[in-house]
């Protein structure tokens, strides 16, 4: 039969039925909510019963004229709901029914979806993330209004990983070029903390424990004897695993005189390290003085006085 207007959806149209477990008694609970009680029809041991007059209907209270009896089998079908049902039914879509550009940008920004998102429920029974992803995980990302899934590891600056900070234990004589070989610890003290895997450390060379881009700082405090034009500290870089290095940051402190006591000073300098390979970059810190006299470079346990910070800002 012709008709002006849309095309009904009916091909999605299905009538739904609700058993009831009776027992004496007139009210009843309903699994959807009905304007009245045109829009159900009640059996009671099959037998259809006219709405107003056996029943009536609000929301989902059902209320009997007559109570039941636990030997009466009642059920319903809901035909108001079943004109308002123009969706497949739940669970009935799979990923062969959505077309490959289906999900789009647009819909992943829809409020709903992003207002779900934030209460960590886009998905049925979804917890919230309570600790970091492993490299192995996924995701899904947007590119060009398509939806990608990537792993975790591909993802680019994603936090601090690795902040870690060493110092010297004790105070060390040193004269003329000096390197920071021994009385070497990780912080410790109450109240100071470090983040992830420890730089590793021996006679004085430190192996970064994985690769990224390092901020690495070196803060030298020293007491001189005697009169000194400069006093130089470095931080020295190795790509061969150790076979050869090079100065990539200098810091300086100088024209210190004398007047009968020691002199006390600091010198400070950093530098990016690009670590691609583990085990062929290291780093290693050293002093030169420019007097060959017993000069004392400071060091404690308890507190920092000659320290080297190591930062990972992100990935290489």
């Amino acid at each position: 039969m012709p008709f002006i207007g849309n095309q009904p959806a009916e091909k999605y149209s299905a009538f739904q039925k609700q058993d009831f477990s009776t027992s004496a008694t007139t009210s009843y609970t309903l699994d959807h909510p009905v304007a009245n009680g045109n829009e159900i029809a009640l059996f009671i041991n099959f037998v259809r019963q006219e709405p107003t007059a056996a029943y009536t209907a609000s929301g989902t209270s059902l209320t009997l004229t007559s109570a039941t009896s636990a030997t009466d089998d009642m059920y319903c079908v809901y035909l108001g709901k079943a004109i308002q049902t123009v969706n497949p039914a739940s669970g009935s879509v799979g990923t062969a029914q959505l077309a490959g550009d289906a999900v789009t940008e647009a819909k992943i920004a829809d409020s709903a979806i992003e207002s779900e998102h934030l209460n960590n429920n886009i998905i049925s029974g979804q917890t919230a993330l309570t600790s970091e992803p492993a490299d192995t995980d996924e995701f899904l990302v947007s590119d060009a209004g398509t939806l990608k899934r990537i792993d975790y590891s591909l993802i680019k600056g994603g936090g601090i990983t690795v902040a870690d900070q060493w110092r010297l234990t004790a105070n060390t004589n040193f004269s003329s070029t000096t390197d920071l070989t021994a009385n070497l610890e990780r912080v410790d003290t109450s109240g100071q903390g470090t983040i992830g895997t420890a730089m590793s450390e021996s006679s004085g060379v430190f192996t970064f424990p994985e690769t990224g881009i390092y901020l690495v700082n070196f803060d030298l405090i020293s007491s001189i004897a005697s009169d000194v034009r400069y006093l130089n500290i470095h931080i020295q870089i190795s790509t061969n695993g150790g076979s050869s290095y090079s100065i990539v940051g200098e810091g300086r402190a100088g024209g210190f005189v004398s007047e009968g006591s020691a002199t006390n000073n600091q010198a400070h300098t950093n530098t990016l390290v690009d670590v691609t390979n583990t085990s062929n970059v290291k780093v290693k810190f050293q002093a030169i003085i420019s007097n060959t006299a017993s000069n004392s470079i400071y060091g404690s346990t308890s507190f920092n006085y000659t320290t080297m910070t190591f930062i990972r800002l992100g990935d290489t």
